[in-house]
């Protein structure tokens, strides 16, 4: 049997346009919440970099799959 593994990836040593695309990704899925209003999606990006930047969201990559994912610090275990 194949186990996952991940390693974090630092955000800020990603090309910004890889970056902003795997922040995009990541809003547009189901269940993303952003509470009860509606925000513009440079909004969305922002409060993302804003988590980035406060350590409470990551980057993960899968070394068996090769995709990135971000996922909340707390949630690495």
């Amino acid at each position: 049997m194949k186990y996952n593994k991940f390693v974090e990836v630092p955000w800020d040593q990603v090309e910004p346009q890889a970056l902003r695309a795997l922040i995009e990704d990541y809003i547009a899925r189901d269940g993303t919440f952003y509470g009860d209003r509606e925000m513009a999606m440079d909004q969305k990006v922002d409060t993302v970099m804003s988590q980035f930047k406060s350590g409470e969201v990551v980057i993960t990559w899968n070394l068996n799959l090769h995709s990135g994912d971000i996922v909340l610090k707390k949630d690495m275990n």
